[in-house]
């Protein structure tokens, strides 16, 4: 995982090896950093394969849906469905667009190796630490659950323009972009990691590939489900649904005018092709969709089906075979 802020992509070797035409196309990608492994590897391949030079920025869900619909870039990452207010932006900026379902992931709940206490925390437990009226107030593990010791409360998460921070509020408050603002909150997600792995007494959540990643500086505490099971993050549980209420899809949004040059079609097509989808995916930590899915996207980026499934917001608990569905 790269700690940088924006990355520019270039192809090993020299310029001379690549053709002056390659080397005059460029797509432009922005977005989550949830997303933004996916991004990376996905145009270090296109790049090594093609010499189209590529560009990775990392602005977050809602800073990258900014720039897109400003037609400031060609593609962009997103941890959640478009909203509603950017939906209306893109349509005053006439820029239409094509949804892309990439990966699944489930939204891991980290907490320091040395804490014997957070095992297992049900939604009720997380909402008492993470809702409006906690903040100020509820700053003690105790005050969150009585059976959890009197001990300092520190909690550190997505920043605000973040849609983990979205999909996480909404699933736990009930509430999309409603929480405590008393928090560490950062865009990157490695700030996270490191306040977690520093504090016996914190708590964190982020994407499953930072986890997976980082898994010898701190551990993920399992969610309880509805029937009292504890369900750790994992890619079997984030791919089968079985870990809820924090599995959720994640996106590519592409411009459709932007794919009237061909270095954007392509990449489009190399990041729909199957053989790369999949591999790459799981790769850098995130479930694969099937095989089928990537078929279905390609597809559609060749009709120019333009809009989105999900009508202005996340949806708790879409599974794999929804997502096959709403890509037909």
């Amino acid at each position: 995982m790269r700690k940088t802020t924006f990355v520019t992509l270039l192809l090993a070797g020299s310029a001379a090896a690549v053709p002056a035409s390659a080397q005059q196309q460029l797509v432009t990608v922005d977005g989550s950093s949830t997303v933004f492994p996916i991004s990376e590897a996905m145009a270090e391949e296109f790049q090594a394969a093609t010499g189209t030079r590529v560009t990775v920025g990392l602005s977050g869900t809602g800073g990258g849906f900014k720039k897109f619909c400003r037609g400031e870039t060609d593609v962009t990452g997103a941890s959640r469905p478009i909203k509603k207010e950017e939906i209306e932006l893109c349509a005053e900026t006439g820029v239409e667009y094509i949804e892309l379902p990439v990966a699944m992931d489930g939204l891991a709940v980290i907490v320091n190796p040395q804490n014997d206490w957070a095992e297992c925390l049900s939604v009720a437990d997380l909402k008492a630490m993470w809702e409006v009226p906690a903040q100020g107030k509820v700053t003690n593990w105790n005050q969150a659950n009585p059976d959890f010791p009197d001990a300092p409360l520190r909690l550190f998460g997505a920043g605000t323009d973040s849609g983990t921070y979205d999909y996480f509020t909404l699933a736990i408050n009930g509430t999309e972009h409603e929480s405590r603002g008393d928090f560490t909150a950062t865009e990157d997600d490695n700030i996270t990691i490191q306040g977690v792995a520093g504090d016996v007494n914190a708590l964190g959540f982020l994407g499953l590939a930072y986890l997976e990643e980082n898994r010898d500086k701190v551990k993920a505490a399992a969610i309880r489900q509805d029937d009292g099971s504890c369900v750790a993050p994992t890619i079997e549980t984030a791919g089968d649904g079985s870990y809820q209420p924090l599995a959720r899809p994640l996106f590519m949004y592409i411009s459709k005018a932007a794919l009237d040059r061909p270095e954007v079609q392509a990449y489009a097509d190399f990041l729909m092709d199957p053989e790369h989808g999949t591999t790459l995916v799981s790769e850098v930590g995130y479930v694969a969709l099937p095989e089928k899915a990537f078929e279905l996207g390609r597809a559609k980026v060749a009709a120019r089906k333009t809009g989105s499934f999900f009508d202005g917001g996340a949806k708790i608990g879409v599974s794999i075979e929804e997502l096959l569905a709403s890509e037909n």
